[in-house]
């Protein structure tokens, strides 16, 4: 089990402050457990990628859409504002990631940092721990991909880089909102969505091959936003991008249906019906459920929008960032740590 840090280190006191936008009003409790192993394995048809890594529990952006939220209920945590402000880091989470890669039956596949809370939240400037886990990679050529909306990953620009060059890395940068004060409210502690496409446009210069996943498509809320963020995504060097529709398991629903009506009180009941709408007709229905009942014309409009836009600005052209293919992967040797280029 997890165990309080009476001390925590402090995000904001750190050399890496630059990269953090205000602290959280809200006061934070630290956890630290001793991982059994890091690297987490999925076989749903609605998640695209087999294998990933997630330093950290629980997430400092309070997002309230947040699909991870139930997760925190397995360790005795509510998924509501423990999900904000109880935070969980794998103190050993680089040194397991190594024992993992030398076991024989590793082959190589790429490895999705993070795929349920975010890598880079603010807690990472700390402990570095994704960068570590990032320098195990580059040291077995271990193909990785980045999933963030933080602009913490600035700090990692060059490692990031080195591993593009030298195995296979991709960094998608999630963004749901083309306003920040709109982001605000509902994502309240992540980077705005302008310092988001900063980070896009330092990546893509460093030569890391870049996309924009906006995640998630609210209907009613931010679907009208599809157009003008896939345009600054293009112009900020991204070469790719894809979306998700919102999704309400469980008690990620009340979260996000208490937060949208503090946050958009005129709008709520437009955003809930077309949820609905989306959504077979409930707001929590499973992706699997939708597909199922059926998604709905506007699901579909939703997606004709994307893909249109995709297409008149140039993303999804090329194939990057397959998961498939020839893996670069291999075990270090002492002989090769010294002189491998």
């Amino acid at each position: 089990m997890p165990r309080p840090v009476d001390n925590p280190p402090n995000p904001w006191s750190s050399t890496h402050v630059e990269w953090l936008e205000e602290p959280p009003n809200a006061t934070l409790s630290i956890y630290e457990e001793q991982a059994r192993s890091v690297l987490s394995e999925n076989d749903s048809p609605d998640i695209g990628f087999r294998f990933s890594l997630n330093p950290y529990r629980g997430c400092l952006h309070a997002c309230a859409y947040c699909y991870a939220r139930p997760t925190h209920q397995y360790l005795g945590f509510g998924a509501g504002s423990d999900f904000d402000r109880k935070i969980v880091a794998k103190k050993n989470a680089p040194e397991v990631l190594r024992k993992e890669l030398m076991r024989p039956s590793w082959r190589g596949d790429v490895i999705v940092f993070s795929g349920n809370t975010d890598c880079y939240q603010p807690l990472e400037a700390s402990y570095e721990l994704t960068r570590r886990c990032l320098e195990v990679c580059l040291e077995f050529r271990q193909p990785v991909g980045v999933i963030t909306k933080s602009a913490l990953v600035r700090r990692d620009v060059d490692l990031l880089a080195e591993l593009a060059r030298r195995a296979r890395c991709t960094v998608n940068v999630s963004v749901a909102f083309a306003r920040d004060e709109a982001a605000r409210k509902m994502e309240p502690y992540a980077s705005r969505p302008s310092n988001r496409f900063e980070v896009l446009r330092r990546l893509a210069d460093a030569g890391i091959a870049t996309g924009v996943v906006v995640a998630p498509i609210i209907p009613g809320l931010n679907d009208t936003d599809v157009p003008e963020l896939l345009e600054r995504a293009r112009d900020a060097g991204a070469t790719r991008a894809g979306m998700a529709m919102l999704r309400l398991p469980a008690e990620v629903l009340t979260v996000f249906d208490a937060r949208l009506e503090q946050a958009f009180p005129e709008r709520a009941q437009k955003v809930r019906s077309a949820v609905r709408e989306v959504r077979g007709g409930k707001m929590n229905l499973s992706e699997f459920g939708a597909r199922m009942t059926g998604r709905g014309a506007r699901w579909a409009a939703i997606e004709a929008l994307f893909d249109l836009h995709c297409k008149r600005f140039g993303l999804n052209r090329d194939d990057m960032a397959r998961e498939d293919g020839a893996t670069t992967f291999r075990r270090p040797t002492r002989q090769g740590t010294l002189f491998d280029v």
